[in-house]
């Protein structure tokens, strides 16, 4: 892509893409604790059903808010950085010619596999990370620091590649087909299936873990140390002077 497109080929969609992790991350993640205490009705004791079925439900409704955004950044990331073959001058551009060409269908086009897609990557991300982390602390492996928050983001990063990469494929795939070239998402998997083979479900699969490992570290880390120093605020703010 460097030597046929140039460098700036690997940011194809960076605008769109930072449009859908603030719109995804703000619902999926900021919601996922708040909805953990509805699903337990404010129980201190969390299994793992409720654990599940909040990353369900903040996941399936980040992509009801959120799937313009990420049919935009498919479409970018997919196009060649060259102006003969460029479907899209640029991400408002995008949007426009999109609901201009294809009607606002065809903005949230790959709405179902993208819901579970993305409840897939939301339960086992959070679910995953909230497992290892307390087997982590439980057995006294670690204790609650960054090296603790770094392991159990990368073991969550990795099962979410593995269990996600199918979905992900044949999202990717629908979403950027040409319209009527595939009925629906299913009809989309069951065609690569028939012609490429299972393999062609996990096309990919190292540099999806680099992204969702290196995602997950930098985000779980983050939040870790965020969370950290907004408690820290609150004590110090709530203290009697």
């Amino acid at each position: 892509m460097v030597k046929t497109e140039g460098p700036r080929s690997l940011y194809n969609g960076l605008v769109a893409g930072l449009q859908r992790q603030m719109s995804f991350a703000s619902v999926r993640i900021g919601l996922y604790d708040s909805v953990k205490q509805f699903y337990t009705k404010g129980s201190e004791h969390v299994g793992i059903g409720s654990r599940l079925l909040a990353g369900c439900t903040t996941g399936a409704m980040a992509v009801a808010i959120a799937q313009p955004t990420d049919v935009v950044k498919v479409r970018f990331q997919a196009q060649a950085n060259v102006s003969s073959a460029r479907r899209y001058k640029g991400t408002m551009d995008a949007y426009k010619t999109i609901a201009r060409e294809e009607g606002m269908r065809g903005l949230w086009k790959g709405t179902a596999p993208n819901i579970t897609r993305n409840a897939l990557v939301n339960c086992t991300e959070l679910v995953t990370y909230d497992l290892i982390k307390d087997a982590l602390l439980n057995s006294n492996l670690m204790s609650d620091t960054l090296p603790c928050h770094f392991t159990s983001a990368f073991g969550a990063g990795f099962c979410t590649t593995v269990i996600a990469s199918p979905v992900d494929v044949v999202k990717t795939r629908y979403m950027n087909s040409a319209k009527g070239q595939y009925q629906s998402a299913l009809n989309c998997a069951l065609t690569m299936l028939r012609k490429e083979g299972p393999r062609a479900f996990y096309k990919g699969f190292m540099p999806s873990f680099l992204r969702l490992g290196s995602w997950n570290v930098v985000m779980f880390v983050t939040y870790e140390q965020l969370k950290r120093a907004m408690m820290s605020a609150r004590v110090s703010w709530e203290a009697p002077f």
